[in-house]
């Protein structure tokens, strides 16, 4: 169906309800609002009321009166969203969100004839939005937040299936070398989920799709880092469905720039980077206005005083869980390397429960280490006094400590983020792996030696400032990924 023609475009957005996923695509529709395009973002209602309570409305620019704000049902109970199965609710929202997509675009067209939804912007993981965008005579555009290679890995999975490395579920055989874990449906609560747990094996072999990229175990790939084995199906489901979404999409977005990723983006002809989605001086008094989560600026003015390049910053994200045991020796290999540090320990972080320090620690800390539940990173990185990120190497971290010149302490636990660790230690050698011991525990010795080797290797530093050369000259004017996204612009007007 042909798209609808109104006098003005109008760009409808639906990301996938992930705090990863959110927050690129809406720095996405920030650069279109700020270029006259009107944008409708929405999200399902708990992820939205989170939003308006975090977001910093008073210091929205101008462009954002371009943006309006919305949200569809949840279609789960308070009982459900509690839970907070991120997995299970992909396979809720694949049966609910198309009618209730349908509802808002038709008040949307009804309410305004000149501003009809013209585009409709979905994230690659909730596909089925493209079927409701053409029902509805909208032109169906795909966006990937992940790097491109995450995106060529999920584009070959029939292929892997097709070759052998998996079977049809996703699988090749998989055993736990702990005892009494069989990581069976009788026993989905295999520690494996923790960051310190057993290795999980599954034949664990080597996948190369072109000699430009680091190569790829089937340990790694996203869907197995999932203790819960019908989640875990659910994600590998989404994987096959990543090639539908490509072929049915008019056009794909990804938050990646071709410098940065020139042979994942050679192996997708269809593939237009637009990114890295960065924060920039135009958008910096709002980057972080789209949190889940209520940042503590207070670290900014502790990092005023501390010296330049002196302080390491240290965080996880938004999902992951640690034991007791390795938040101990996180904590304690933090206070044993005598530098700086500031920590994002979230409320949940320990087992999904408050943590709790080493004994006698807040107090030995007390003037060079600071905690804080939420942080507004891309303040903290392009602070003079941060020095290094010890990440789990999620893309949006990744791309916002490339464009900061930082070099990594890679800790990753699941998903895209042992690939995009692969890339930074080893083809953009910016940062060093802090590698598990035999019981699969990062210790306090390990993470000791590994920050001090961050400051004492100066060519960490000089890669990392030459990835920020390569990456600011990417998004920036007459640069390819900002050369791509002004013609994105001008398909949309057109």
């Amino acid at each position: 169906m042909a798209m609808v023609k109104g006098k003005k475009p109008h760009v409808l957005a639906v990301p996938l309800p992930f705090q990863g996923h959110v927050k690129p695509l809406m720095k996405l529709c920030r650069q279109i609002a700020k270029r006259g395009i009107k944008v409708t973002f929405v999200n399902i209602q708990s992820i939205h009321e989170k939003l308006i309570l975090t977001a910093k409305m008073s210091d929205h620019e101008d462009e954002e009166d371009n943006i309006v704000l919305t949200s569809i049902p949840d279609s789960r109970s308070p009982e459900e969203i509690d839970k907070n199965n991120a997995f299970k609710l992909l396979e809720t929202l694949r049966h609910t969100m198309p009618d209730s997509l349908t509802d808002l675009i038709e008040r949307i067209n009804s309410s305004n004839d000149e501003e009809k939804i013209s585009c409709v912007i979905a994230d690659i993981t909730i596909d089925w939005v493209l079927e409701t965008a053409e029902k509805m005579g909208a032109e169906p555009v795909v966006f990937s937040p992940p790097a491109a290679a995450v995106l060529t890995i999920a584009l070959h999975t029939p292929k892997l299936i097709e070759e052998g490395y998996i079977d049809s579920n996703g699988i090749t055989f998989s055993f736990c070398h702990r005892e009494k874990c069989s990581y069976s449906p009788s026993n989905i609560h295999c520690d494996y989920f923790f960051l310190n747990a057993g290795s999980i094996l599954k034949g664990d072999q080597i996948i190369s799709l072109s000699e430009n990229m680091p190569a790829l175990r089937t340990n790694d790939l996203n869907w197995n880092f999932i203790p819960d084995l019908e989640a875990q199906k659910i994600l590998f489901e989404c994987s096959l469905r990543v090639g539908k979404a490509v072929n049915q999409a008019k056009m794909l977005l990804v938050n990646t720039s071709y410098e940065l990723e020139s042979a994942a983006c050679d192996l997708n002809p269809k593939l237009i980077p637009i990114g890295p989605l960065i924060q920039t001086h135009t958008l910096k008094s709002s980057s972080n206005s789209w949190s889940f989560h209520s940042e503590d600026e207070s670290c900014l003015t502790w990092l005023n005083n501390k010296p330049l390049g002196s302080v390491i910053y240290v965080s996880f994200g938004s999902l992951a869980i640690f034991s007791q045991h390795q938040l101990d020796e996180l904590a304690l290999g933090l206070e044993l390397s005598g530098h700086p540090f500031l920590w994002v320990v979230r409320s949940d972080l320990a087992n999904g429960s408050r943590a709790v320090y080493p004994d006698g620690f807040m107090e030995r800390i007390r003037g060079f280490g600071k905690i804080v539940e939420w942080a507004p990173q891309e303040e903290v990185l392009s602070h003079p006094s941060v020095a290094g990120f010890l990440s789990h190497c999620g893309w949006n971290s990744v791309v916002e400590g490339l464009n900061m010149g930082m070099p990594f302490l890679c800790w990753p636990y699941g998903g895209d983020q042992f690939h995009n660790q692969d890339y930074i230690c080893d083809k953009w050698e910016i940062g060093l792996r802090i590698n598990p011991d035999e019981n699969s525990i990062r210790t306090k010795e390990e993470i000791k030696t590994k920050i001090e080797m961050l400051f004492s290797d100066d060519n960490l530093k000089l890669n990392a400032l030459k990835m920020k050369e390569m990456i600011v000259k990417s998004v920036s004017e007459g640069g390819s990924s900002y050369k791509n996204l002004e013609n994105f612009i001008d398909h949309l007007r057109n």
